[in-house]
């Protein structure tokens, strides 16, 4: 009996990779180039898997490829939108996520981004780097303290809890968070969390607010200008979840009018194109979607693609099926 064919769209883990070559016929993208709108369309037309990754707009045009043979895309990411889960439904295929296994991975990147701009820790290095540096000196770059400020979260997730958890233990930060959907109690009854009714109540109080809310129809350009300006002017945004929840120009706008303090960013709305203005601000740090650049997560990511597509060849429902 023949094995099922599949097509990898990047680069993943080359364990990972091996697997798929062991247990598949696997077609790997040995350049990593960025595949096409009819590349991903004729590897709809030739593979029974195709494996995308969050860089991957496999949108309705490219499910509106003729004479479609796969039947899943188990596609490398936790976030889906962009898949266009409508169009794939209506293409038969099954789509699957990897969920959880990037959580701890994640929240570390996200501190990581506040810790960063709060501190001017890209700035201070650049600094020194250039040769500057003249010595200490006491109003010598001064930041912003973490410890004990308020943290703002929007959605209230798997990432975000465990971003809270490092906030709340780690710095003794006060959580407060907005979440359609929110958790249920016991799954912060240690964080001592303040539910907020709206962003907006979220936006009024905290010192530092972190973006944790899928991207999408939904959630397109939540934080624009009216976001800003309930603001603090001491406030500063991170964002390890999705580009176009941001209206990136009136970013650029409240930063230039100090609507806000500053903002760490992991993703970008057109990435990997990025503002122009935020490529010289001091006071933005930006980071080439890195939350879950580990060896260990992407490996994790990997095999999790590699479990679903296992369970759907097998007859059984991926333990990951979006749709």
């Amino acid at each position: 009996m023949s094995r099922p064919k599949v097509i990898v769209t990047r680069r993943w883990h080359p364990d990972v990779e091996a697997v798929l070559s062991e247990r598949y016929d696997t077609v790997l993208n040995v350049d990593d180039h960025p595949m096409s709108v009819a590349e991903l369309q004729d590897a709809l037309r030739s593979a029974d898997a195709v494996l995308p990754t969050v860089s991957d707009k496999v949108n309705a045009e490219v499910l509106s490829a003729t004479n479609i043979r796969a039947k899943i895309l188990g596609s490398n990411g936790v976030g889906f939108n962009h898949i266009d889960l409508d169009a794939a439904k209506a293409a038969g295929l099954t789509v699957t996520n990897t969920p959880e296994v990037l959580t701890d991975c994640t929240a570390d990147l996200a501190m990581t981004l506040l810790l960063t701009v709060a501190r001017r820790v890209g700035e201070g290095e650049r600094h020194l780097r250039s040769g500057e540096w003249t010595g200490w000196r006491p109003t010598h770059m001064m930041g912003t303290s973490v410890t004990g400020k308020t943290l703002g979260l929007i959605g209230m997730g798997r990432i975000a809890r465990a971003v809270a958890a490092r906030a709340a233990h780690g710095f003794n930060m006060k959580i407060i968070f907005h979440d359609p959907f929110p958790p249920k109690a016991e799954d912060i009854a240690d964080l001592n969390a303040t539910q907020c009714a709206s962003p907006e109540e979220v936006f009024a109080q905290a010192d530092f607010v972190s973006l944790h809310c899928p991207g999408g129809k939904e959630t397109y350009h939540l934080i624009s200008t009216a976001a800003f300006a309930a603001m603090k002017p001491g406030a500063f945004l991170i964002n390890s979840a999705r580009g176009d929840v941001i209206d990136e120009a009136a970013l650029v706008i409240a930063l230039k009018n100090g609507e806000i303090a500053g903002a760490g960013l992991d993703v970008f709305e057109k990435e990997p194109a990025v503002s122009a203005d935020l490529l010289t601000m001091e006071n933005v740090v930006l980071l080439p979607h890195l939350g879950s650049a580990t060896m260990e997560t992407r490996k994790a990511m990997g095999m999790r693609v590699v479990e679903n597509i296992d369970a759907f060849f097998a007859g059984e429902t991926p333990r990951d099926k979006l749709v």
